[in-house]
């Protein structure tokens, strides 16, 4: 099976903090291994040596991601390829690849893979609006985009349950019958970041450290892990490490949503909170992690994954969690909270008890076994056949 592997990505100055390019970077070698051809056409290469790569330009923003293909340089890279399989990672992209498909006379399967969905559900069934592509009201249109693209796919793949089902629901409103097209497969763990909790010795000399790993947007409920934070570092039993994944940004990028920046700052303004930086290196970001004893998972409302959650795990560190989208279906529920003191409770406890946190420990480690990237690869495959 020949696969082209069409990936945006929206910051190649810190590929580390780009989930499409890691998860492209850890399946590719995976599905070679099962026996495919692989070729990736992204800014940036993806893979090893025997995967093919195909450059392309940086969007400048994220609406040009979605509004701008260009359609002759697709026609010309189909031809090029011959692909049995055309795999779209920008949903929006998919109606202008499957032009593109037809100009070439190609009769490649089209899969799009749902990495980001531009929407959410309120607990009472409303569909929202992600903010973080609603800036002068683009929101809608790039919903209709992404319906556009469903409706142009040959197979549509998700995370998750949860992203399945909120996907299912939002094509049902819009009209768009995915009929048996929809596929769960999740993306896949780093080997790099995997431990056995068992062999990690329990430090005595020091607070325990809570990890907050995710991108500081506001849209991922960052505000509220502020306000958390407070409170989770008061009684002096937690002290907090935030990564700063992205470094310094690109201006088209700032200008968009400099919330980043802001959040920072003031994270790095509380006691007992170390933000930190991984520099890009994946080597440090498992250093940052392998000292913590417990992650914490973002506020973020339309969460259909969220690798950083992973990494935790795989590492062998619970993971505490709002009760919300993915998160509710992947964490224990034992480790879920609704208010900000059940979170404080929650994190006391993974710092102090050392028989709960043992516990947690091992099944959070458990639960990114059907990760790795060999068997994402097979499920990938049998989506795509």
């Amino acid at each position: 099976m020949r696969v082209l592997y069409l990936l945006n990505i929206s910051n190649p100055d810190r590929l580390s903090a780009d989930s499409g390019w890691i998860f492209a970077d850890l399946l590719a070698p995976a599905l070679a291994d099962a026996g495919a051809e692989v070729t990736v056409a992204a800014p940036a290469a993806a893979g090893d040596t025997r995967c093919g790569f195909h450059q392309t330009k940086v969007p400048g923003t994220k609406y040009r991601a979605r509004f701008s293909a260009d359609i002759d340089g697709l026609v010309a890279l189909i031809r090029a390829e011959k692909p049995d399989v055309v795999v779209a990672n920008q949903i929006e992209e998919a109606p202008a690849i499957r032009t593109a498909l037809l100009e070439a006379g190609s009769n490649a399967l089209l899969a799009g893979y749902c990495h980001y969905l531009p929407f959410s559900f309120s607990g009472g069934g409303q569909l929202l609006l992600d903010p973080s592509l609603n800036d002068v009201g683009l929101g809608r249109p790039v919903l209709l985009a992404f319906a556009a693209g469903l409706a142009a796919c040959d197979r549509v793949m998700v995370h998750s349950s949860t992203a399945a089902s909120w996907v299912s629901a939002a094509t049902a409103r819009m009209t768009v019958d995915l009929g048996d097209r929809l596929r769960v497969v999740p993306a896949p763990r780093d080997e790099r970041l995997v431990r056995d909790p068992v062999t990690v010795p329990r430090r005595q000399d020091a607070a325990a450290i809570g990890v907050y790993n995710h991108r500081l947007y506001a849209h991922y409920g960052t505000e509220r892990f502020v306000r958390l934070a407070r409170d989770m570092v008061a009684s002096g039993a937690v002290h907090l490490r935030v990564m700063d994944l992205f470094g310094r940004r690109r201006a088209a990028r700032t200008g968009l949503d400099g919330s980043p920046e802001r959040m920072r700052d003031q994270l790095a303004a509380l006691p007992h909170v170390q933000v930190v930086s991984d520099r890009g290196d994946r080597v440090r970001y498992r250093n940052l992690l392998a000292d913590a004893r417990f992650g914490i998972a973002p506020f973020r409302p339309g969460c259909p994954w969220s690798m950083s959650v992973i990494d935790c795990q795989g590492m062998g560190l619970p993971v505490i969690a709002p009760r919300l989208g993915w998160l509710a279906e992947h964490i224990d529920p034992e480790l879920c909270f609704t208010t900000p003191a059940e979170a404080v409770s929650l994190a006391e406890r993974l710092a102090t008890d050392d028989e709960f946190h043992a516990v947690h420990a091992k099944r959070a480690h458990a639960s990114t076994a059907d990760f790795a990237p060999a068997l994402v690869a097979a499920r990938y495959l049998e989506a795509l056949s």
